[in-house]
């Protein structure tokens, strides 16, 4: 536990001007980030006596080893960038909303010629216009269903829409009249994009003019004795009000806002959200937070905004936003206010409700956030206890000193010894941590090896760890007789979505934005060797994982006692009788299958196996799909399909003379030399045979085997 006097900075250091600043712990890592309109006070407050600090102040100035800041000009933008660090860093002392859904959208993909309706997940794409989100995937489904035959647009992916393209033929929807079958040219691309537009405005709300538009077409019909055009269209004024009735009116005036409401008590915080669009409950969501600082409900307001509204623009930020409560400092009001406007590019209105139908529907979305911070309690009443157990349990199995809060787990995958490769999870307080996820690539040999790997993996791990304590200063003399740190380092995956990782140049280290002296979005920042951001090698865990058994486990405690790494646990995992092996014992520990401590090593375990052997595959793919162009120097991806294109196949490309390649738009001779060298230095594939007929068949494709 540190003294906070010992780095609180000399009287009249710090400034008395509007800022964003960082404590950080004794390994740099940024735990908690502030913003302050006025530094001086704001940061005097966490150096007064302990006794008068709210517990969880107390307990991060006590975690932290110095703090630091960076002076803005107003406060949007020390609202800007504390948004901005935070997203960066992911302070354990920040309010954090815990989502445990994936909310569903409906998204109209306008960014492609023929835009396409469906329901989305995840990280928001530019160019898509979304609704929602929704509570259910069903509940989009039956909207859609509903208006598919006023607005037919196209629904299906990209490989059935190829398809009827190639064959002429329309999927079912398009023979049934839900879809206007763009891929057989039954509109064009300008008359398709027209519909999903009007699909988009009837969605936002826009609804009362397209229904009395349709009421009047409806009527002109039946006045020239068009019956059959009269019923369809009454048809389609029936699915739109059914879909409408759906979602009832709430507010009047067709307001568009947002409503948040905030339940809390001394530990945690619940947050619900109703986006009301057109007057009507277009989406609903919510989260749930641990109160790890001294926050009010205006605190917690203010980082639900954040959370909400920080990658959104245009119409996803609402004319409106209500809120239980505002900031005291109308200063701070308005700078709030005036960030949402900049977010949505006009006026954003921020307030809270005080009478009338808004007031009484905020009191509706106090009670949906009352209710879900009861239910949230129930339900993690069991998972605390359950997980605090299962900690226990091993530290008691293992012999360990304390429970292990963090627990990395690696196994090595490969297909008959090809494409080798490692993975290593992280679980801390018991659950995964994927932000931290890392994959490795075997290079110290070729073939099948699964004890050599473990050695590696396990040592270019820690010599990444035994590297950032170097880099950050806590490098000691005992360490000096170790392998030399840095070496062989990996990027991390930073999460499941990552590209495939790749090693570092030994002993340097990534630079982060704003290194090197360089301006950052508000000035100068010194982030050189201090970046903070808790995505590297930097933390040790107080247990090791490895699946397999004894040979595993020698062969990761001789990695680590080669590093003279002797402060962490090791344990393997076998997976045929699930038992825990322990280095140097000849016998394995085993545990009670109904044992928690068991069930989360098994977890541990299969999450492990599940990322390697996710990009062992994703490794097998990539290298079927190669091609001899991919090695062409300047070669992008545009041209190279544009060569393809040109010539029709790789075979018939690597036929061509120079001066044939020059004549592909966009390649130049040097460009046509590299690809006419690489392709002679390739042995084409064997042809391919029907085996049906027996036929050789010809390349037209562009194999990637060739």
């Amino acid at each position: 536990m540190a003294d906070p006097s010992s780095y609180r900075p000399k009287p009249g250091q710090i400034p008395d001007s509007p800022g964003v600043y960082k404590f950080r712990d004794d390994h740099r890592r940024v735990i908690y980030v502030g913003k302050a309109k006025s530094l001086r006070p704001r940061l005097s407050s966490y150096f007064q006596d302990l006794a008068n600090l709210h517990p969880r102040t107390r307990t991060m100035v006590t975690t932290a080893a110095s703090v630091e800041w960076t002076v803005v000009s107003t406060e949007v933008e020390a609202l800007q960038l504390e948004y901005s660090w935070i997203k960066e860093y992911d302070p354990r002392f920040n309010v954090k909303y815990r989502d445990d859904k994936s909310y569903p959208y409906l998204a109209v993909t306008l960014n492609e010629e023929f835009p396409r309706v469906q329901v989305m997940r995840g990280a928001k794409k530019k160019g898509v216009r979304y609704f929602g989100p929704y509570g259910h995937a069903w509940a989009i489904r039956e909207t859609v269903d509903l208006m598919l035959r006023v607005f037919p647009v196209r629904t299906c992916s990209a490989g059935v829409f190829k398809n009827a393209e190639r064959t002429g033929r329309p999927c079912l929807l398009g023979y049934i009249g839900k879809c206007s079958a763009p891929c057989v040219g039954r509109v064009t691309p300008d008359e398709h994009r027209e519909l999903a537009e009007e699909f988009c405005d009837f969605m936002a709300g826009r609804t009362g003019a397209y229904i009395r538009r349709l009421e009047r077409r409806m009527t002109d019909a039946a006045e020239e004795m068009e019956y059959e055009r009269a019923g369809r269209l009454r048809d389609d004024i029936g699915a739109l009000r059914r879909a409408m009735e759906k979602s009832a009116v709430v507010l009047a005036d067709a307001t568009d806002a947002d409503l948040i409401a905030v339940a809390e008590d001394e530990l945690e915080a619940a947050v619900q959200i109703f986006h009301v669009r057109g007057g009507r409950v277009r989406g609903q969501r919510g989260w749930v937070t641990d109160k790890v600082e001294e926050v009010d409900t205006a605190g917690l307001v203010e980082d639900a905004l954040q959370q909400l509204y920080g990658e959104e623009s245009g119409d996803s930020v609402p004319k409106e936003v209500l809120v239980p409560a505002l900031p005291e400092d109308q200063v701070a009001t308005d700078a709030l206010a005036q960030w949402l406007s900049e977010r949505r590019g006009s006026q954003v209105s921020l307030r809270v409700p005080q009478r009338g139908d808004k007031k009484d529907l905020m009191a509706t979305v106090g009670r949906n956030a009352q209710q879900s911070l009861v239910l949230h309690k129930t339900k993690r009443a069991s998972d605390l206890t359950t997980r605090s157990r299962a900690l226990e349990e091993i530290a008691q199995a293992l012999g360990l000193d304390s429970v292990p809060l963090r627990i990395e787990c690696f196994d090595i995958s490969h297909l008959q010894g090809d494409d080798v490769v490692a993975s290593m999870v992280v679980f801390e307080d018991g659950l995964a941590r994927k932000s931290e996820y890392r994959r490795f690539q075997i290079k110290g040999f070729e073939g099948q090896d699964d004890v050599r790997s473990m050695h590696e993996v396990i040592g270019r791990r820690f010599k990444r760890y035994l590297a950032e304590k170097e880099r950050t200063g806590e490098w000691t003399e005992e360490n000096e007789g170790s392998t030399a740190p840095g070496e062989n380092g990996e990027n991390g995956d930073n999460g499941e979505n990552a590209d495939d990782a790749a090693d570092d140049t030994p002993g340097q280290i990534p630079a982060a934005p704003g290194e090197n002296g360089h301006a950052g979005p508000f000035g100068p920042s010194s982030l050189k060797e201090d970046d903070g951001r808790p995505k590297r090698f930097a933390y040790p865990p107080q247990l090791v994982v490895v699946d397999g058994g004894q040979p595993q486990v020698a062969a990761a405690k001789r990695a680590m006692d080669e590093l003279g790494i002797d402060d962490v646990a090791v344990c393997g995992l076998a997976k045929r009788l699930e038992e825990v092996w322990l280095p140097d014992d000849d016998d394995p520990v085993v545990l009670p299958r109904s044992s928690e401590g068991l069930y989360l090593l098994q977890r541990v375990r299969d999450e492990a196996h599940r990322f390697a052997i996710t990009y062992q595959r994703a490794k097998r793919a990539k290298r079927i799909r190669s091609s001899p162009l991919d090695d062409v120097p300047g070669l992008g991806e545009t041209r190279k399909q544009a060569l393809i294109k040109h010539f029709g196949s790789v075979k018939k490309l690597r036929q061509a003379t120079i001066e044939q390649i020059c004549e592909v738009p966009g390649l130049g001779r040097k460009t046509a030399e590299s690809v006419a060298v690489a392709l002679a230095g390739t042995a084409p594939a064997a042809p391919a045979v029907n085996t049906a007929t027996g036929e050789i068949m010809e390349d037209d494709g562009g194999s990637t085997h060739d």
